[in-house]
């Protein structure tokens, strides 16, 4: 309740000191309830007026009115959840690129940059890969803010060797001197894929790389190798341990690719928070609020904010919710250890840094500083215990005995199991000629165009223009 208390007269003291003339009558008496009545959320009649009128000032809102502080205080202080309104949709159709020509222009920029043909080719297929999935969080989303201007930056290299430090049959520690993760990472899944075929388990731990796009790439290229894949990556911090608000540990996916007789393999690849970073991205380029449950600030307010988040993550004012969410009451202790788990692989093997070391900004200064990641690739060959038809029937079997259970009768009518939602998306956008580029994206597209000549050469009009 204390708590409350001091949430509440933060609300409280922020509106008497900021107050403006509003041009709602509601708004006015809202904040004139919050004013004449400091413990408001104490008392029965006033919790029911705030209520009825916060109800009555959401429904004629504008529509971008969603992130109004009111509604804030209304959840957080008085536990009310007003629905949000659904954007007005564009007339404008959003054009489809298809992928070929997509990853053709993915790859065009990495030559720019400077890598190999090699290098290019490989990073192009991890970003389009995603896209292709369904993942547009990872996808040409990521080219120019994640990758470009990171080497626009000085803080991440192209081109750049990939040094193998210590080596066994089965195990390898390499260090991608701060190269493309893009690039780096499909080496070292190769090179476990290699070393499993061979003596049937092959362990690679990477120091010193760079974001690596989705996990679910390294996991797929396992499975499709007849192996079992997992592979994982710690990231700038950005989870809270629990009971915490200070951002530590990464989003750290942790992810596992099983064949299957299936058409296409189990591979779950999330990270271990409620959502990362790359999808409050998304949210930003479509303009809608972050769901509630996913951030929490430093004062321990849960926040919508998509904007406002992006910033405040920067500078460690606010920090994700781990699986379950903050506190223990939905066990969010568990995505706290897994994402543990994940940043203690990628970082005590090669004694890598965590934390502030690997955010990518110095906090004294705000420069921006390069980001040493690390990651791990697993692959056990099958054969080496079973015939792979018989392992992939054996999985096949469950996943299908897991899809024809009993049905919610409030569900959408069907299960899924791993793999299958990214499956569906592959077979949608193929179908329809490839992938939505959004606005946003077209720009990031014509900015890199238009700062690089042989690009503006190569693409002197995008298919959108």
């Amino acid at each position: 309740m204390t708590t409350k208390r001091n949430i509440w007269w933060l609300f409280v003291s922020f509106w008497t000191i900021n107050l403006v003339v509003a041009t709602s009558n509601l708004r006015n008496e809202l904040i004139g309830l919050l004013q004449k009545h400091p413990s408001a959320h104490l008392e029965k009649a006033i919790i029911d007026e705030f209520t009825i009128k916060l109800q009555s000032y959401a429904a004629n809102a504008k529509d971008d009115d969603d992130n109004d502080i009111l509604f804030a205080i209304g959840s957080s202080v008085f536990g009310i959840d007003i629905p949000k309104k659904e954007k007005k949709s564009s007339t404008e159709k959003l054009p489809i690129v298809d992928f070929d020509y997509m990853k053709e222009f993915i790859r065009q920029v990495f030559l720019v940059y400077g890598c190999t043909e090699e290098q290019a080719e490989q990073s192009a297929d991890v970003l389009i890969e995603a896209d292709k999935r369904g993942i547009d969080s990872h996808g040409l989303g990521r080219l120019k803010p994640i990758y470009c201007d990171r080497m626009d930056q000085g803080i991440l290299w192209s081109n750049k060797p990939i040094d193998i430090v210590k080596e066994t049959e089965t195990t390898a520690l390499v260090d991608g001197n701060l190269g493309l993760g893009l690039y780096i990472g499909p080496y070292c899944m190769q090179l476990a894929i290699e070393k499993a075929k061979k003596y049937g388990v092959g362990f690679v731990v990477c120091q010193r790389s760079t974001h690596y796009g989705i996990a679910g790439y390294y996991a797929t290229m396992a499975s499709e190798a007849g192996c079992v894949g997992l592979s994982g990556t710690n990231a700038r911090p950005s989870i809270a341990p629990t009971f915490g608000v200070e951002p530590m540990l990464g989003t750290n996916p942790l992810c596992f690719g099983i064949p299957s007789d299936d058409e296409f393999p189990f591979v779950i690849d999330c990270a271990t928070s409620v959502n990362q970073r790359g999808k409050i991205e998304r949210y930003a380029r479509e303009g809608s609020p972050t769901p509630k449950g996913c951030v929490i600030d430093l004062d321990g307010i849960e926040r919508t904010d998509t904007d406002g988040i992006l910033k405040d993550m920067v500078l460690g004012k606010c920090a994700l919710t781990p699986l379950g969410g903050a506190g223990d009451s939905m066990g969010g202790y568990k995505g706290y250890g897994w994402a543990t788990t994940v940043e203690l692989l990628c970082t005590a093997f090669q004694s890598g840094p965590f934390g502030d070391d690997i955010c990518g900004i110095d906090r004294k200064t705000g420069e921006a500083k390069p980001m040493p990641l690390g990651h791990f690739f697993l692959a056990i060959n099958i054969e080496s215990l079973c015939s792979l038809q018989t392992f992939e029937k054996n999985t096949g079997n469950l996943l299908r005995a897991l899809r024809a259970s009993h049905k919610s009768p409030k569900g959408p009518g069907r299960i899924w199991t791993a793999g299958e939602p990214e499956h569906d998306a592959r077979l949608k956008r193929t179908a329809q000629g490839g992938m939505v580029v959004s606005k946003p994206l077209q720009q990031n597209m014509i900015d890199l165009r238009d700062k690089h000549a042989s690009l503006k050469e190569k693409y002197p009009k995008f298919p959108f223009e």
